[in-house]
């Protein structure tokens, strides 16, 4: 058993090397154009084509990538299909398209726990340029109006004991132990049986591996709750829970996290200078 988690671990590690390797070679041989109208487009060649693919449809070289969680389970990741236009990290309602700044918010800061990487190495002007580029591969962004994001107010009670007591007793009443498992490691009686739209097999979060993929902030996990996980099982409860139970689960799952509340919160992308602010 311990030589196949190696042997995992090592398949994984040359995917992640033949990521480095080919983002190296289109760096090399792929010479940016930037016209007027073309530094998105060239951006994107350049340091996205290789997972999402040339025509922003996921059929890159490296179509999916391997990773080994601290169980030993391994989690296959697939780069976002920007030809539907579904995202899972937003600021807006599910259903909705995300704000600009939550997909420049994804650019500068990448995806904890995936091989999505931070390009805040970027000026704002190119981040501007390459989501032009990405909003361009689905008509979604000219045919919808835009949503208004959720409103996020933190709470002073946030993690106090009665919170918690409340949260744990909502996240038995809406059954989130199915997925999630009684303990929040992800091992629920329906946690090997779960797939995305696209009929990928998808596990539902260990809350005690730590951070989760939009961050480690209460209201990166309050918005999460809030707006759901488009394109996969993960609902979002804003119907079904008021905001007040809403954070009372925030503060339960930060039990199963070990984590305290913190006094700063996470980056957040201004929405007028679209630059990012700590």
């Amino acid at each position: 058993m311990k030589f196949l988690k190696m042997e995992k671990s090592f398949c994984s590690g040359w995917r992640v090397m033949s990521i480095v390797l080919l983002v190296f070679l289109s760096n090399a041989y792929i010479q940016p154009a930037y016209g007027e109208n073309d530094v998105g487009k060239s951006l994107f060649n350049v340091n996205c084509a290789v997972c999402h693919g040339l025509k922003g449809d996921s059929s890159g070289q490296m179509m999916y990538n391997d990773r080994i969680e601290p169980s030993g389970k391994m989690i296959r990741i697939y780069p976002r299909d920007f030809t539907s236009a579904v995202f899972k990290f937003r600021t807006t309602p599910s259903g909705c398209l995300p704000l600009d700044s939550d997909i420049l918010r994804v650019i500068s800061n990448g995806i904890t726990k995936s091989f999505m990487p931070s390009f805040n190495y970027l000026s704002n002007d190119k981040k501007m340029a390459l989501l032009a580029y990405v909003k361009s591969f689905s008509t979604r962004w000219s045919e919808e109006p835009p949503c208004k994001p959720v409103a996020i107010s933190k709470p002073s009670w946030l993690g106090s004991p009665e919170s918690i007591a409340r949260g744990e007793k909502i996240y038995k009443t809406m059954k989130c132990f199915e997925c999630h498992g009684d303990t929040g490691k992800g091992d629920g009686s329906k946690s090997d049986k779960l797939k995305d739209d696209l009929g990928h097999q998808i596990y539902p979060f260990d809350f005690t591996s730590g951070i989760l993929k939009r961050g480690a902030a209460p209201e990166d996990i309050y918005i999460t709750f809030s707006t759901g996980v488009d394109g996969t099982p993960m609902p979002s409860y804003a119907d079904s829970l008021n905001e007040e139970g809403r954070w009372d689960i925030v503060s339960f799952t930060m039990t199963l996290m070990k984590k305290d509340v913190p006094q700063q919160s996470h980056q957040v992308v201004d929405t007028k200078t679209k630059s990012v602010k700590k």
